[in-house]
């Protein structure tokens, strides 16, 4: 059947999600989900939304999740839109701005579905290495691409990109300049956001998720912020009714109770830094991590037989058998006790 598919297609090997477990008892710490739960706001809200209504269409543009992130970031309601999860967002600006042999730029490692999608579209991804300390590589404005994503806080190396940079990679890219945000309410830098940017920057796009800090992961709920000419173009390839009444509920709800997602966020931060010193008197490098998530490298170790072995003890991980990357650990911030746990079994499995 698969000679009825586009030549692309049958080439591409499609993207791999960090594992599920099937079984319980695991702790999991291997696709950076949120060890806390929601604002119970949102638990009222979906109670609510949970009835009759439910035979109806939910709002074709996600007006009421729009105007709720309008107020908690600053911007007017037509510079955003709703997407389920940022991804299918990601997926929008693939389908507006890049055919066949059209160039998209990133530096990797980075995320990896951006491969996936540019794959997809027929696309020529454009890599562009990080310099071993993760900075900002000079050669990505020179790209002439129409499209250039920057994963900001990174994946999978939690470095932070300064928004002064950011200002200066928007002027100096050919097309579009995509920030993508999933991490960035993790960040230790106060104001590390680049949403204010796009009064300033026309060709400025920021992506968030409320997967990650709002706890919503199972919802699938994210938006974008750029100019209303941009939104307006992004729309237009948006699929009808992209998020349910349910996630409409949810997103809303969490947006309207800021503190309890900020307090959320500060204890993932203290974990961080816990996680991130055993880890280091276990003898890794550490990157500093803006993130719900620390990397962990030992050089020029393959850290397979690790990652193995603690899956054998119900601990997961995320290990990226990829070049550049075999010699490292990607492991989420979970719960106090899930790093106390976690960093005790490390110390008796030698690397």
């Amino acid at each position: 059947m698969s000679n009825y598919f586009r030549s692309n297609i049958q080439a591409m090997s499609g993207y791999v999600p960090g594992e599920q477990p099937r079984d319980d008892g695991f702790i999991k710490l291997n696709t950076n989900e949120n060890p806390y739960p929601p604002s119970p706001k949102v638990y009222a809200a979906l109670r609510k939304a949970i009835g009759a209504s439910l035979r109806l269409y939910p709002q074709p543009m996600s007006d009421s999740l729009c105007a709720a992130a309008a107020a908690a970031y600053g911007v007017d309601k037509d510079n955003i839109t709703g997407g389920n999860g940022s991804d299918e967002l990601l997926s929008m600006l693939l389908r507006c701005c890049v055919g066949p042999g059209d160039r998209v730029a990133y530096p990797v490692p980075t995320y990896s579905l951006y491969d996936t999608l540019v794959e997809i579209q027929g696309g020529v991804a454009a890599h562009v290495p990080f310099p071993e300390d993760f900075s900002l590589p000079e050669e990505l404005a020179r790209q002439a691409a129409p499209l250039t994503f920057l994963c900001n806080p990174n994946a999978p190396s939690g470095t932070l990109v300064p928004l002064p940079e950011i200002v200066k990679l928007a002027c100096a890219v050919a097309g579009i300049l995509v920030v993508d945000e999933a991490y960035v309410d993790f960040a230790a830098t106060e104001g590390a956001s680049a949403v204010p940017l796009i009064r300033q920057l026309p060709n400025l796009i920021v992506l968030r998720t409320l997967s990650k800090s709002f706890s919503l992961a199972g919802m699938r709920i994210g938006l974008a912020f750029a100019s209303a000419e941009i939104i307006a173009g992004m729309n237009k390839v948006r699929d009808s009714y992209n998020l349910d009444r349910l996630s409409i509920a949810a997103g809303t709800a969490a947006l309207e109770d800021m503190a309890w997602m900020k307090r959320n966020a500060g204890r993932i931060q203290r974990s961080r830094q816990r996680l991130a010193g055993g880890l280091k008197r276990l003898g890794y490098q550490v990157y500093p991590s803006h993130t719900n998530f620390v990397l962990a490298r030992q050089r020029d170790k393959n850290l397979k037989p690790v990652y193995e072995e603690l899956k054998r003890r119900k601990i997961l991980v995320r290990y990226f058998d990829t070049p550049g990357l075999r010699d490292c650990l990607r492991i989420t911030v979970g719960t106090p006790t899930e790093v106390k746990v976690l960093l005790n079994e490390l110390a008796t499995i030698p690397a």
